[in-house]
């Protein structure tokens, strides 16, 4: 059963979460508990992919995946690896513009020092710290397997934490036509603020791989507060849109599944799902994948499903129905009984640090 709203619109939690395809999802979670505070799970879980046929060629493929939260606030990661196959990099390097995910975002209440205990942990730092048009510090780095990552000055936070980092902010999306992806990202996700629209070669994307590219660079935000029981924690969120002007963009994911190496998608949480149907259906972007009922993912539940944005990035929506507050317990929370919309009181929420893994 999905949730209703009082008006029948869907309502927009935050980014949930964005996927990151990997080798060995242990591994890839302990860099991220170490590097950046992502030390709260969620779920973890191994099982079959079954409903995903579209993006794994037809066929239900056996995975591992966990959910993980930095309790600063922002979204979340979920950190997913085929146990069926080995998993498949990109057969080129991805350059800024080419087409799908190409940067996550994680926002910072203090840059420089974000960027010194990074280099303290030898991470790979890439330049130095710069500021984007809008006038916000920031700075890039790999993670050990090859995702870039933006270090991002922001300020919406849950609660104080003993590192300067959050969770996700957003993300930058290649796309190759800015006009055709706003009115995606406006209409559907309701990213209805645009806090800089350039055209022009950037200094601060210099230390990217093709940075010295010519690009239309478009930076989105919500003018509305987000509302959900996670609202609170997830926060505020920007989207980065970049079309390249002077070649023509790759499809990041080209001839790959879902699930293969790098940011497999971008994940909002959302209450209202036979709402937001009616929604992408009537933009023309109607649901490619649709879990239906709820659906088990181990220590949690809820409706999932996928849409495409016009150059093929997967945007996954999930209305959450069962969520563990405190496992060691069993304490777990049944959103299908609270009122729409209303977000979850804050020592709720930070019950969720109590299952913190070091």
């Amino acid at each position: 059963m999905s949730a209703t709203t009082t008006n029948g619109t869907p309502l927009i939690a935050g980014i949930q979460q964005i996927g990151i395809g990997n080798k060995n999802v242990h591994e890839t979670w302990r860099w991220y508990r170490e590097h950046l505070g992502f030390d709260v799970p969620v779920f973890e879980e191994a099982a079959e992919a079954k409903l995903m046929l579209p993006y794994t060629g037809g066929k239900p493929r056996s995975r591992h995946a966990v959910l993980a939260l930095n309790m600063r606030g922002g979204g979340g990661l979920e950190i997913w690896q085929y146990t069926c196959r080995t998993p498949q990099a990109a057969d080129f390097q991805p350059l800024v513009g080419d087409l799908g995910i190409y940067i996550m975002k994680i926002k910072s209440a203090d840059v420089c020092a974000t960027h010194k205990f990074l280099l303290q942990k030898q991470a790979e730092v890439l330049g130095e710290i710069t500021r984007n048009p809008a006038g916000q510090l920031h700075f890039y780095l790999n993670d050990p397997y090859g995702n870039l990552i933006e270090i991002v000055e922001g300020n919406s936070w849950f609660q104080p934490g003993e590192r300067t980092m959050g969770g996700v902010y957003g993300c930058t999306i290649g796309v190759s036509d800015i006009d055709k992806s706003l009115a995606f990202y406006k209409q559907i996700l309701g990213c209805d603020t645009v806090v800089f629209d350039k055209n022009e070669s950037f200094d601060d994307l210099n230390c990217l791989p093709g940075g010295e590219s010519s690009v239309r660079r478009v930076l989105l935000r919500h003018s509305q507060p987000h509302q959900g029981p996670f609202s609170k924690l997830l926060g505020d969120m920007e989207l980065e849109l970049v079309e390249v002007k002077n070649r023509s963009p790759r499809k990041i994911f080209k001839d790959r599944f879902w699930g293969d190496l790098g940011y497999i998608h971008l994940c909002f949480d959302i209450t209202g799902m036979a709402a937001m149907k009616e929604r992408c259906e009537a933009f023309g972007h109607p649901f490619t994948v649709d879990s239906d009922n709820s659906f088990d993912m181990g220590e949690a539940a809820g409706r999932f499903s996928y849409v495409e944005d016009p150059d093929g990035t997967l945007i996954e929506f999930v209305e959450t129905h069962k969520v563990p507050i405190l496992k060691k317990i069993g304490w777990y929370l049944d959103l299908r009984k609270r009122e729409p919309g209303k977000a979850l009181p804050n020592w709720m929420l930070k019950a969720l640090g109590l299952n913190r893994v070091k």
